[in-house]
């Protein structure tokens, strides 16, 4: 009879080679992806498929991304301890999650209101305090929490939206997947100098549309 225990060790083992096989270098990142387990964020019928580097379906129509570019896309954002970091689409709630155990302090917004709500729950469940879960239109952002130091876009737009930019904090970096389409994305950073904004594209991915407004769930 196996050992649970070691199974789950092995698994995480496996998990954490994968993000290294696909350029997740950052030990921080690392360290962050290591304590957050994301078995509790996969529910349902892909539960079993919780530590495959895929993206797996959630409710309202969104996804949980595939842990190797959650792990690229945070180890771009270059989060330090003291930062604030805002989110643009919760979704499971797994990317804020590791985003807590990085920043200072960490808002993430949603459109679909059930999606926040089973979000602030598992984030209660693991004790992660620093993250407040908003329901709104995140294309707008938090304008009274701004600036800040640290964006992070988990949909797509056709542009960095204008709001986002402008909240952004001098010397901070956002980081977004762009495109028209959801067959041609680029991951892209935007790092907000004194002079503007320095662009830099980072890989191809696929992300659901960014879409404004709020859900109806």
């Amino acid at each position: 009879m196996s050992d649970p225990a070691s199974s789950d060790a092995e698994r995480k083992m496996q998990f954490l080679f994968q993000l290294r096989q696909r350029g997740v270098t950052n030990s921080r990142v690392l360290n962050a992806m290591e304590a957050i387990d994301r078995g509790p964020f996969v529910r349902g019928v892909f539960a079993d498929r919780a530590y495959d580097d895929t993206p797996l379906p959630i409710t309202c129509g969104q996804t949980i991304s595939q842990p190797s570019v959650v792990g690229l896309m945070t180890q771009a954002l270059d989060v330090q301890p003291k930062n604030k970091v805002l989110e643009i689409g919760t979704g499971s709630g797994y990317q804020a999650a590791i985003l807590a155990k990085l920043a200072r302090r960490v808002y993430t917004i949603d459109r679909h209101r059930s999606l926040v709500t089973a979000a602030r729950q598992i984030f209660d469940e693991l004790g992660l305090h620093t993250i407040t879960a908003i329901t709104g239109d995140g294309s707008f952002g938090i304008e009274e929490q701004a600036p800040f130091d640290r964006i992070i876009v988990t949909a797509a737009a056709e542009d960095p939206p204008g709001p986002l930019l402008a909240q952004l904090a001098i010397g901070g970096i956002m980081v977004l997947p762009v495109g028209q389409s959801d067959h041609v994305q680029s991951l892209i950073k935007v790092t907000r100098t004194e002079d503007g904004f320095e662009y830099e594209e980072i890989l191809p991915v696929r992300f659901v549309p960014l879409v404004e407004g709020l859900g109806k769930d």
